[in-house]
């Protein structure tokens, strides 16, 4: 099979009806935002043996290359619009490639983002994706709009993939359907959330690297610090026969959890209090942004946590 042969089979029967024009050309057109937003763009590449297990289902793969960018428009409170795919592959495997493109067109059509077209290549397995939404420009949930005395909440249950991860590395691979190894796999991008969160919230990010280190990013554009109370941290279920400091290692960086990790005023707590997660009860509060720089962990009895040994992912450590 061709490439061009590839792509008509695979990709190119994506329905298409936001776009101007789609697969097939040199270039997608998009149409124009709704009046008063401005585009949202991200971009994620993920690479065989370092983003994921080479050997993971193909299905499960395209989903999650597609979640790990709508949760970058989440995240700002974007409302997805299409994506473009870059697909590097070692060879022709026409059963992979249809698990992989059912995976991803599931997760797209659930958000109404649009396959744009793309690129493929022969060469190591690598995908890369770039997104496109619109939002706002004065409600976007941007890293540096957090302000002193500010909530902080999570959006779901921490820690269940990173223990996944870490189960696999040892040896001892989780059976599919494990909770744990859903959540590492197919990951639930938090779109509804930050579309409901605009005009109440301050700040935001997504949690890909670890809650320690991403609260680190938001701190540091807000110029602000932290406090977290470790009790009210929902550490995943899957954790609670581990010791304490495994728990307090995964949810606090274990990182590829997909879910936001948000500010808001205290005025807004019953408001969010009330919106619901696909998948989770809905938002938790776990502290607050302070005037304060450096970010504390507190226990119960408002000792701290010491979080020096634990770093967030970086792809050059």
């Amino acid at each position: 099979m061709g490439e061009f042969e590839l792509i008509r089979r695979y990709f190119a029967a994506a329905p298409v009806s936001r776009a101007r024009l789609g697969i097939g050309d040199d270039c997608a057109l998009l149409a124009d935002c709704p009046p008063g937003e401005c585009l949202a763009v991200s971009t994620d590449l993920l690479l065989a043996g370092r983003h994921f297990f080479e050997d993971v289902d193909p299905a499960a793969l395209g989903w999650k290359s597609l979640a790990v960018n709508l949760s970058d428009l989440a995240a700002m409170g974007a409302q997805p619009v299409g994506f473009t795919l870059a697909l590097a592959l070692p060879v022709v495997d026409e059963s992979w490639l249809s698990g992989f493109s059912a995976g991803l067109l599931d997760l797209a059509a659930r958000h109404g983002c649009e396959l744009l077209g793309g690129d493929t290549t022969r060469g190591p397995l690598a995908i890369g994706i770039t997104i496109f939404g619109h939002v706002p420009p004065g409600q976007a949930l941007r890293r540096d709009c957090g302000r002193a005395d500010d909530d902080l909440w999570v959006s779901g249950e921490l820690g269940a993939a990173a223990f996944a991860v870490r189960e696999r590395l040892a040896g001892r691979p989780l059976v599919r359907g494990h909770p744990a190894r859903e959540r590492l796999e197919r990951p639930l991008p938090r779109v509804a959330l930050g579309r409901a969160l605009l005009g109440t919230a301050h700040a935001a990010i997504d949690l890909s690297d670890g809650l320690r280190g991403d609260l680190g990013h938001l701190c540091e554009r807000s110029r602000l610090g932290a406090r977290i109370d470790w009790p009210h941290v929902p550490v995943s279920g899957s954790l609670a026969d581990l010791p304490q400091a495994d728990r307090v290692a995964l949810a606090l960086a274990g990182g590829d959890d997909y879910e936001l990790l948000f500010s808001a005023p205290q005025a807004a707590r019953e408001t969010i209090a009330g919106l619901a997660c696909e998948g989770a009860g809905g938002p938790v509060r776990i502290g607050s942004l302070t005037a304060e720089p450096g970010i504390r962990i507190l226990n119960a009895d408002a000792t701290p946590i010491s979080t020096d040994e634990l770093s967030a992912f970086d792809h050059f450590r």
